[in-house]
């Protein structure tokens, strides 16, 4: 590895004219590292929502109970929120390249691991491992694709990238229910091996390698990051089932919390931090991380409930309530890449901030429309506009948080913003599960209603604290890079998206 060039993917940026982002040509490198990253994102998103319409039918086949179910969510939830960082920290290490091609060979035999588990507890383990091929994966092609675009063309590259999850969230609650009612619920990890498969020798001929700043790993930092999220989650998604005030729940969220302080101490001081602290200088980068953490932990139990609410409140199968989600996954597929140019042209904050003002008003409204005997037409108004602002907003706040970066700390970030995503969908999980269980339960119709109607008022209150915080985000026009230690003044875009040098702000 003396060969290689720190902080490059090798794939060659597009000549600029002037002329805009819009005329920008698009190279086959980048159109490569496009594709990959979108097909791997699209697998890994898949399985998250696959899982959710199979419930019913895992519960009932391996006799599960209501905590085994929950821990097949969770288990893969819990190894891909706290391994996000780690992973990106090793690409930058080890090659970005090496380390996708590791995460989707793991993430396929544990597939087949999961298709092939003669009891619950046997299906929980592989979906942990599961989750750890996902941790690998995500933050590398996040890094690999904003690695092969600069920053006036990574709106559009992201709008389309979040297509490919918008197709994920479209045809998972469909695929999952088509294969459990048509063939049977294993073959819903069947489906990720051939994807999985298929793009390794692409991944391997059509990318090159590409690494971040510095060449030691932070072991201490990984150390104590993992510790600090393994007990912060475990607590959160133990709560439902042990109790809050339990001595488990208690103890782990209190480890986890005192190990936080340490990290943050910890990086201050290390040489090639994890997380270097001078990103969080950008109120992008820390009010975009916080904004996603906030919509995905909505989304997340929002989905979650609704494929059950489709089937124990209101008698749905799992195909047909698997059809009736596709409201919720229309949206991104069509809107994401040309939300992603609205953020190129006119910034991401008014994206994000009006993003989740429709999804504030899409749970808000699902909360007053469930009932145990609610029609399909009092549902689909509200799946449509929650989609709708997912749509605007996450093409518009990963730009957000990936451009504050250098070059070099673009793997970093990228871990960053993964880590906050998925750690949002476990506490979100977590807590509508917490919500749902003090005002109802599966015992009736009636009484998983209530709980879903609660549940959703809460996730209308998270959305209002989201939409608050979107408005913290910079106006595009003082939004700058943060600069790696070794670089200069930062550069920024300027009207036509020709880079210029501006003297240093705060943002």
């Amino acid at each position: 590895m003396s060969n290689r060039k720190p902080g490059t993917t090798g794939a060659p940026g597009p000549a600029t004219s002037g002329t805009g982002p819009s005329r920008t040509a698009t190279t086959p490198a980048q159109w490569w590292a496009l594709v990959l990253a979108s097909v791997a994102s699209f697998m890994v998103i898949l399985d998250m929502l696959v899982v959710a319409t199979a419930l019913t039918a895992i519960q009932q086949d391996l006799h599960a109970s209501i905590a085994d179910l929950e821990w097949t969510v969770n288990a893969y939830t819990l190894s891909f929120a706290v391994l996000l960082m780690t992973s990106a920290s090793l690409g930058d290490r080890f090659g970005r390249r090496r380390l996708f091609v590791a995460g989707l060979a793991l993430f396929s035999l544990s597939s087949v691991a999961c298709a092939l588990a003669p009891s619950v507890g046997a299906l929980i383990v592989a979906r942990t491992v599961q989750g750890i091929g996902a941790a690998v994966i995500m933050p590398l092609a996040l890094g690999l694709l904003n690695s092969a675009f600069p920053p006036e063309r990574r709106g559009w590259a992201l709008g389309v990238y979040g297509s490919a999850t918008g197709l994920a969230v479209l045809a998972g609650p469909v695929l999952g229910g088509v294969l459990t009612d048509g063939l049977a619920w294993q073959w819903i990890f069947w489906l990720n091996v051939p994807i999985g498969l298929i793009a390794i020798p692409f991944v391997l001929t059509r990318l090159k390698e590409g690494f971040g700043q510095g060449t030691a790993v932070d072991l201490p930092g990984l150390v104590l990051f993992t510790l600090a999220a393994v007990g912060l989650v475990w607590g959160v998604v133990r709560a439902d089932s042990a109790g809050w005030g339990s001595a488990e729940v208690v103890s782990s969220i209190a480890a986890g919390a005192a190990l936080v302080p340490a990290f943050v101490w910890w990086q201050s001081r290390a040489r090639t931090p994890m997380l270097p602290l001078r990103l969080f200088r950008s109120r992008a980068f820390s009010a975009g991380n916080a904004v996603i953490f906030l919509l995905n932990a909505v989304l997340t139990g929002a989905i979650f409930f609704m494929t059950q609410y489709q089937q124990v409140a209101l008698g749905q199968s799992p195909l047909s309530a698997g059809l009736r989600m596709l409201p919720w996954g229309v949206a991104p597929f069509l809107i994401a890449p040309r939300a992603g140019r609205m953020a190129d042209r006119f910034g991401e904050r008014p994206l994000i901030a009006g993003g989740m003002a429709l999804q504030t008003l899409g749970m808000g409204w699902l909360a007053l429309a469930a009932s145990d005997h609610a029609g399909y037409a009092a549902l689909v108004g509200p799946m449509t506009v929650s989609g709708i602002g997912v749509s605007f907003a996450i093409p518009a706040v990963t730009k957000a948080v990936v451009s504050t970066s250098a070059p070099t700390d673009i793997g970093k970030a990228s871990g960053a913003f993964s880590t906050m995503r998925q750690l949002g969908g476990a506490f979100g999980v977590a807590i509508l599960a917490a919500v749902f269980s003090t005002s109802g339960g599966y015992g009736s119709a009636a009484s998983f209603t209530d709980g879903y109607r609660t549940a959703m008022a809460v996730a209308t209150g998270l959305c209002v604290v989201g939409t608050v915080t979107a408005l913290a985000l910079p106006r595009a026009a003082v939004r700058r890079t943060v600069p790696a230690p070794s670089a200069g003044r930062p550069l920024v875009s300027g009207p036509a998206g020709a880079p210029s040098r501006t003297p240093s702000r705060t943002d």
